[in-house]
């Protein structure tokens, strides 16, 4: 049975496309078959697989959102790209901005993405969501779609000061629109371990969210090398392979992959 995981937080830069890519590749490389889906309109997860220029695609997340609205037959694979380290994408751009400002008059827009991946989702193992760094509808499709959402936390006080507003924002799509919406857990990243204050921060929390919300085991520490995939189009797996991000994404697939038993 397929398991949907919305990858989620409203602070930007803590990590989420890299996590989507990376935890995407690593369940690929166990053997699971992988849909990635970019709900995101800076595009940053198809430059980060190799898309150099997402806004001259021809069929995105987009397109294939305004069919099912307007009750139009999506073909199967539309707007689906194979990358060559064995997971699918769909990728988004700047359209999906705009889609979000008209989906408030269509009926029943919470549920658009989730209609689609009803239809693909018998294809595949996984299907994670890059979800964009805002709590708008698209981002509520997103959770909508999900069993469980897993949620980047950068290491620093405000990025944890906004995961209050989340977790409250999921506790309602749960409640309202959801019942089967779950936290996967709270993946700590961009921690620097030489300093106290990271460390400070990590252990702030545990103590607060521990002992109602799983902890991953293992941080993704801060490291030039995860920045530099984006440029190569490429996992961490294969550029930096023997590295510590590429070590903390292994660890947190065998978190996920044993979250299924």
């Amino acid at each position: 049975m397929c398991r949907i995981i919305a990858i989620a937080n409203q602070k930007g830069g803590v990590g989420k496309t890299t996590t989507c890519v990376n935890l995407g590749i690593g369940l690929a490389r166990a053997g699971k078959k992988v849909l990635l889906v970019e709900a995101d309109a800076q595009g940053s997860m198809a430059v980060s697989l190799g898309i150099r220029e997402p806004d001259e695609l021809d069929v995105t997340l987009v397109n294939i959102m305004e069919k099912v609205i307007n009750d139009e037959d999506v073909e199967p694979g539309e707007g689906i790209i194979h990358h060559e380290e064995g997971i699918d994408f769909i990728p988004a751009n700047i359209e999906l901005a705009g889609l979000e400002t008209s989906l408030v008059n269509v009926m029943s827009r919470e549920q658009v993405l989730r209609l689609y991946l009803d239809e693909v989702k018998g294809d595949y193992d996984y299907i994670l969501i890059d979800c964009m760094p805002s709590l708008g509808m698209i981002t509520i499709n997103a959770l909508v779609a999900a069993d469980s959402v897993l949620i980047p936390v950068e290491a620093a006080y405000l990025p944890v000061k906004g995961l209050q507003q989340l977790i409250k924002t999921i506790g309602k799509v749960h409640r309202r629109l959801n019942p089967r919406l779950s936290i996967l857990g709270i993946l700590l990243t961009k921690v620097d371990r030489r300093t106290n204050f990271a460390r400070d921060i990590s252990e702030q929390i545990r103590e607060v969210y521990g002992n109602n919300i799983h902890i991953f085991e293992n941080c993704i520490p801060m490291s030039v090398r995860a920045a530099e995939t984006t440029a190569e189009g490429k996992s961490i797996y294969l550029h930096d392979p023997k590295g510590i991000v590429a070590e903390g994404y292994r660890y947190l697939t065998g978190e996920v992959l044993g979250d299924e038993k």
